[in-house]
């Protein structure tokens, strides 16, 4: 028998059996490996960020022991300074007081040397007060009186040397001689100077 819609409605399609659930299957399945992806990039990027954090606190503790390393090396440095120094100064004691034992002789020494650099000149009287040495003399000229005070000053023994007085000697007329008095400050000089402070002797005439 023939059938006629009246009504005009279509005539509802079947659905096949089992259609929907399999795409949901599939729908589900992209889902999970998203989730999979999605938490093994996670993971990696957890584990390089843990290595990289273990990483930087080995170095700050390496750096750490450095430090205290090179503090403890900076303390020795500092102490070596310190007693080097210390010894360094009773050093320049010990040789101040051995220089101030024998400035007696140096100072003679150093007189003579410089007296037997000059020719016809002589020492009359010499007066130590102080570092001040008040020198006498006698020479047969004026140019052996200023030869002297030259020598004086070259010699590095000798400082703020002036002519207090010159003049002819009157007792003996038949013989020119010229005599003076004159102050400098008497010092030791550095082991340096004093090395090249050699002993020249010359004539008298």
């Amino acid at each position: 028998m023939i059938r006629i819609n009246l009504l005009g409605q279509p005539r509802p399609r079947k659905i096949r059996a089992g259609g929907a659930p399999m795409e949901g299957a599939i729908q589900g399945i992209f889902v999970v490996v998203a989730l999979l992806i999605g938490f093994g990039v996670l993971a990696v990027h957890y584990f390089q960020m843990k290595k990289d954090l273990n990483s930087l606190r080995e170095q700050i503790t390496s750096q750490t022991a450095e430090r205290t390393r090179l503090q403890s090396v900076k303390a020795d440095v500092d102490r070596l300074i310190q007693e080097k120094a210390a010894r360094q100064q009773r050093i320049n004691v010990i040789e101040q007081l051995q220089r101030d034992r024998t400035g007696g002789q140096e100072l003679l020494d150093a007189l003579a040397n410089t007296v037997n650099r000059v020719d016809a000149l002589w020492m009359t009287k010499v007066t130590k007060k102080g570092n001040t040495l008040d020198m006498e003399g006698s020479a047969d000229s004026l140019n052996a009186v200023a030869n002297f005070i030259t020598e004086l000053k070259r010699s590095g023994y000798y400082d703020k040397v002036e002519i207090k007085e010159t003049h002819q000697d009157e007792k003996n007329p038949t013989v020119t001689t010229f005599v003076f008095s004159l102050p400098a400050d008497f010092t030791l000089p550095s082991k340096g100077a004093a090395a090249q402070q050699a002993p020249q002797k010359t004539g008298k005439s």
